[in-house]
């Protein structure tokens, strides 16, 4: 499929009439322009700039193009006050989501130079310079009338952290946006059965975030793997030994087991272009294919690590909540809780399968498991804790009303005992406590299974349900 880069595009506004009778005005906003500009720049997209648009026939012109130049995300740079007809026609006509920049040029006005200057035609001028945010009540009120939605970020063009850090949490977002929408989904297998909080409604999944589902047969990862070679094999057990901690009770006989399995899972990755992955198979007493879903536990998650997303249980809510958090940066492991420690006031989560080694502890170590408990077979499996610190737990809850939620809460993953299971583990403690945490969680009926990443986004997870129009629910 080809690739699409992600596009913002930029335009700021003025009032024709100003520039003859206001020497310089022009030259200085588009100055402003230009610093907002190369800023977003910096924020890792390709940004379409249309300059300033001063008349309704150039609004309509800028409509035009920015849906030529197929942007994900407009901002609308304040410089002045102008009328409103100079927006309305470019953001109905580009159809994307409008961020409206309310940014002062500096701290203030020098109110003592201002008014020692003589000249009110020089005064006015300058006071035009500092006028953002004067137009942006009539914008809202259009936006609001013309049915589109709109987000603000007001502050400063220079020194401002606060407001530059939303502006850079918008692109996150839209970056976000546009992977999901471009991104495919692999499913192989089936649901584990009986467990009705998983089942999802792809069709929804796609209308919400986009994307292409792609139904796979395990008994084509079957066929590939029986033509993996000995060197390939070898190869990938190279890798295991770099990136792994293997234990020592592993037989070669597993090491081999899983290797080829992991060869297999690049190239039906690569066949299908996937960029995440949704997995379970219940077993019938085909010999293959138990060998073969016995052994994907290593190979998914080096696949996880790789920005391939991998959810057991065929869980494809989860593995869009995975995607999400691994394409903000944060990593995007499969979990679950299972206990709770009221002593210490701690949720245990965890869950068996693929592991995200990017937001490990240390090194994942793999372990046998004479049995994976409720599946069938046996073999190797990872065991891992989250690094200790701030993380975020993301759900994609499918609601009673038909539609997506998304379901945040931010914790901290601290030290102290685990099991020790060959499982993913770890310990988070919420600034609600582990009892509120639970109850208010369980609350909006989500799946048991959600994704966990590192450090504390739910600003920016916020921003994406925007961007899709989807609510989000932040517990902590």
């Amino acid at each position: 499929m080809k690739k699409y880069d992600l596009k913002i595009g930029l335009f700021g506004i003025g009032l024709e009439a100003y520039w003859q009778q206001f020497d310089g005005l022009k030259n200085r906003l588009e100055g402003y322009l230009t610093v907002v500009e190369e800023k977003l720049s910096g924020f890792g997209a390709q940004i379409v700039n249309l300059g300033l648009i001063d008349t309704p026939e150039k609004a309509y012109d800028a409509g035009h193009d920015f849906r030529k130049a197929d942007v994900d995300l407009i901002f609308l740079y304040v410089t002045t006050y102008a009328l409103s007809s100079t927006v309305l026609p470019v953001v109905k006509r580009a159809k994307v989501p409008v961020i409206v920049l309310n940014l002062s040029p500096e701290v203030a006005i020098n109110y003592e130079v201002f008014n020692s200057m003589n000249d009110r035609t020089k005064m006015t001028g300058e006071w035009l310079a500092f006028c953002s945010a004067c137009p942006v009540p009539e914008i809202a009120s259009v936006f609001k009338r013309s049915h589109i939605s709109f987000y603000q970020v007001t502050g400063m063009l220079h020194n401002d952290p606060i407001a530059w850090k939303e502006i850079e949490e918008w692109i996150a977002a839209a970056k976000v946006a546009h992977t999901m929408y471009h991104n495919r989904l692999g499913v192989m297998g089936n649901y584990y059965s009986g467990m009705l909080d998983i089942y999802s409604n792809i069709t929804l999944q796609c209308a919400t975030f986009g994307g292409h589902v792609e139904v796979i047969e395990v008994d084509e990862l079957s066929g590939i793997k029986q033509q993996v070679n000995d060197e390939e094999k070898q190869k990938k057990i190279a890798e295991f030994n770099e990136v792994f901690e293997v234990q020592s009770d592993c037989s070669d006989y597993e090491l081999e087991r899983a290797a080829a399995t992991a060869v297999a899972l690049d190239k039906v990755a690569e066949k299908y272009q996937l960029g995440s992955l949704a997995y379970y198979q219940k077993g019938s007493g085909n010999e293959v294919n138990e060998d073969t879903m016995s052994s994907v536990i290593l190979g998914n998650s080096l696949l996880t690590a790789r920005g391939i997303p991998v959810a057991g249980e065929y869980e494809i809510k989860n593995a869009q909540a995975m995607k999400i958090m691994d394409t903000f940066g944060v990593g995007g492991s499969f979990t679950e809780y299972y206990a709770m420690d009221f002593a210490d006031d701690v949720v245990l989560m965890g869950h068996d399968g693929p592991g995200h080694l990017a937001i490990a502890e240390g090194k994942i170590k793999v372990k046998p498991l004479q049995v994976y408990h409720g599946k069938v077979g046996k073999g190797l499996s990872v065991e891992m804790s989250v690094k200790h610190g701030p993380v975020t737990l993301l759900s994609v809850v499918e609601t009673v009303d038909g539609k997506l939620l998304f379901l945040v809460a931010e914790a901290e993953s601290v030290a102290g005992p685990i099991l020790q299971i060959g499982n993913t583990n770890s310990r988070y403690k919420f600034s609600i406590g582990a009892r509120a945490f639970v109850e208010n969680w369980n609350s909006f009926g989500p799946a048991h299974h959600c994704a966990v990443g590192t450090g504390h986004i739910a600003s920016k997870i916020k921003k994406l349900g925007q961007l899709l129009d989807v609510q989000t629910v932040q517990i902590c």
